[in-house]
């Protein structure tokens, strides 16, 4: 029987490479793509996030509903009680439900694993509530476009905190604090749990359109994505800013969370690709199967994986990575 050294030279040097190139991390072979249709058509998903029933939980934005998706591909919807409430975000709370805004509606809402909905209104007329999560304290806080910071208890009780320069998402930071990107205003602000903004800093690259901004883990520092700057950025507590530039010009990085990698996973709008940086700055990027599907928030998922919302693609996505 013939051994590895009884090939031929040029066979065993295409064999050699191609050994080589699957051991490379960040290469095309270290990682795969699966793509699940929606079934309402143009429902334009946007949010996603893992619920505490072990399944994937998402925004439909115009088809006005919140999706499930377990991680075999079964979808379940769920119609929201008012017209053009355009959901936008969805997180998991701390009461086995999941909490989402409603841009047009004006509204905080809470739909449990079995779809029962609850809707809050925010004392504000025409607040455009935007991004939530929970903070240090155990309460929802969320941003509104029109200039406020809010904050809802598990049992419904609202109230508002100003931020006049634009808020629009917000992180519970590793010092008991939150921090907000203020996106017009192109600087990130820390806010106590008592509605008081302490600090503002600016971003050095001008006008950069400081998108989503997460915790990371094992480093102690907030990372977020410069949509326009097209960088990835890291933050110190005490304001100091590094910034990792993308490789492929004007893709507009939105969606950032960090993965089962510890590595920061992030949406690349308009470059159609899902990124992946490494603490130690390395960035590598996979294209999205779908053409421009816009690759819009991504979270990892029960079974390990990365799953994420595709706006114009209408389509749940899922990359592996080893």
């Amino acid at each position: 029987m013939c051994t590895w050294t009884c090939q031929p030279p040029r066979i065993l040097l295409l064999a050699w490479i191609a050994a080589l190139l699957l051991c490379l991390p960040g290469t095309a072979s270290a990682q795969s793509f699966t793509e699940y249709v929606i079934p309402t058509a143009d429902s334009d998903p946007f949010s996603i996030t893992t619920g505490p029933d072990g399944a994937l939980w998402f925004t439909e934005w115009l088809g006005n509903k919140i999706g499930r998706i377990t991680t075999a591909g079964v979808f379940t919807e769920y119609p929201l009680p008012n017209a053009n409430s355009t959901p936008i975000w969805i997180k998991p709370g701390p009461d086995h439900a999941l909490w989402f805004t409603e841009e047009r509606g004006n509204r905080i809402g809470r739909i449990t694993v079995h779809g029962a909905i609850t809707e809050y209104p925010l004392p504000t007329p025409d607040s455009e509530p935007w991004n939530l999560g929970v903070g240090p304290d155990g309460a929802f806080w969320f941003t509104e476009k029109a200039g406020r910071i809010g904050r809802i208890t598990t049992a419904g009780v609202l109230t508002e905190y100003p931020d006049p320069i634009s808020p629009w998402d917000l992180t519970a930071g590793p010092d008991g604090a939150l921090w907000i990107t203020e996106r017009t205003g192109n600087q990130i602000a820390r806010m106590t749990t008592a509605g008081v903004i302490t600090n503002q800093y600016t971003d050095p690259t001008p006008n950069s359109g400081p998108d989503v901004i997460v915790t990371g883990t094992g480093d102690g520092d907030l990372w977020f994505t410069e949509q326009f700057g097209t960088k990835i950025a890291q933050m110190t507590t005490a304001g100091v800013i590094t910034e990792y530039p993308v490789p492929t010009p004007s893709s507009q990085p939105g969606g950032l969370t960090v993965g089962t990698d510890d590595a920061l996973w992030f949406t690349e709008h308009t470059g159609n690709q899902i990124g992946r940086l490494t603490l130690a700055g390395e960035i590598t990027e996979y294209p999205v199967p779908t053409p421009a599907s816009d690759p819009m928030v991504i979270e990892p998922g029960p079974d390990g994986a990365l799953w994420f919302t595709e706006f114009y693609g209408n389509k749940i996505g899922r990359i592996t990575y080893p």
